[in-house]
């Protein structure tokens, strides 16, 4: 199957990289060219082209992987968007986060094209992106799921068929709830250990073994402890993901700690023009900052 893929950035230029490793053709397209992430698809093989047409005209199946609703409905269902040229029968698979109620409106308008659309939300972050080791929730048509397994196994190492249109996102939202709520704890354990006069990273390598163990401790920990900020997954995007949720539920059926997740990654995109940009494992300045405002007073 000959495969596009749209949208270069920190998870799909190595995604894009990946599917072309395993020997796929894959025409790669980026909205803002010579990002780094088109340099990675590039040297994995990725053939970069400077138009969505040119991405898709022969593509089986369609791969987009960009930030927003409004993003994925311009790929998709814009004036140049994905509908206007996709031959029929071709598949898309978006990977992005964009909350089911937007996913079921997009598959509608698709699938009214001839065309078939899978929800694919991944979770893993820059490192399971570039190992290949993601685990992707998919929803929509089973038939079209399967058809696409041999493709979705490039980039993941977990695929799961999670139901109809809108499924996999309704679990990568409960995803991201975990996420964030374990880089709280994440963040207070830290603070915890230096309070204490204890290395925080002999508490990442102890408590990685037991019932505290997590992927957030295990690949973030580090970071935090070395005040690495750099982006596996920005801040700009979570509390994206974070609005999604509280979407879902009315307000009297509020989540007390996606709102204090929320309120803490929300403080470290206004300190300064960086917090927005940087990595989840940022959230660690919203508690230095408070500490600071303490000290201070």
């Amino acid at each position: 199957m000959k495969t596009a893929f749209l949208g270069l950035g920190v998870m799909g230029g190595h995604m894009a990289a990946n599917l072309a490793k395993s020997g796929y053709s894959v025409n790669a397209w980026n909205r803002t060219p010579n990002r780094p992430g088109t340099k990675i698809a590039a040297s994995g093989g990725a053939n970069i082209v400077s138009s969505i047409n040119e991405a898709i005209e022969s593509a089986d199946v369609i791969c987009i992987c960009v930030g927003d609703v409004p993003d994925v409905e311009e790929v998709v269902l814009g004036k140049n968007g994905a509908v206007r040229s996709a031959k029929p029968g071709a598949i898309i698979i978006d990977f992005s986060t964009i909350g089911p109620e937007a996913v079921r409106r997009i598959s509608s308008q698709v699938q009214s094209r001839q065309l078939s659309f899978l929800d694919a939300p991944i979770s893993g972050g820059d490192i399971g992106a570039e190992k290949g080791t993601l685990t992707i929730m998919v929803g929509g048509d089973r038939e079209a799921f399967e058809t696409c397994k041999p493709i979705l196994e490039t980039m993941g190492k977990t695929i799961f068929y999670c139901g109809p249109s809108g499924s996999g996102q309704a679990v990568k939202l409960c995803n991201q709830v975990l996420c964030s709520l374990h880089m709280v704890g994440l963040c207070e354990a830290m603070l915890l250990a230096k309070r204490q006069g204890i290395d925080p990273q002999m508490v990442i390598e102890i408590c990685s073994t037991g019932a505290a163990g997590s992927w957030a401790l295990s690949n973030l920990g580090k970071k935090v402890a070395n005040s690495d900020f750099a982006p596996g997954f920005m801040i700009q995007h979570i509390l994206k993901d974070l609005r999604l949720v509280q979407d879902v539920l009315p307000s009297e059926n509020a989540l007390p700690g996606v709102e204090l997740a929320d309120k803490l990654f929300q403080v470290v995109s206004d300190l300064d023009e960086e917090g927005a940009s940087q990595g989840t494992q940022a959230m660690i300045r919203a508690y230095l900052e408070s500490v600071s405002e303490n000290t201070a007073e």
